[in-house]
């Protein structure tokens, strides 16, 4: 079976995160992608719970960079509280 090559863009916070957590668990961005990947087949969806509130009606973002702006917020939010 051959290999493909997927990318993405994420910002300069995240990727520093993510590189230097992947280090701090012994493995690479590279193979921290590869276990989302093979855990994400295996399950047919997301390896957790993903889920809207039930307390609140959702609204689409306008723009990807909104949706963008907000997942890099909520996510250095949870981040930091975890720290």
């Amino acid at each position: 079976m051959g290999t493909k090559q997927l990318a993405t863009r994420v910002d300069e916070e995240q990727e520093r995160a993510f590189r230097e957590n992947t280090r701090k668990l012994g493995t690479t961005p590279s193979d921290a992608m590869r276990m989302f990947i093979t855990a994400f087949n295996a399950c047919r969806g997301f390896p957790y719970d993903v889920k809207l509130s039930s307390w609140t009606e959702a609204e689409p973002f306008e723009t990807e960079d909104e949706a963008t702006d907000f997942a890099t917020r909520i996510s250095m939010r949870t981040a930091r509280a975890t720290r």
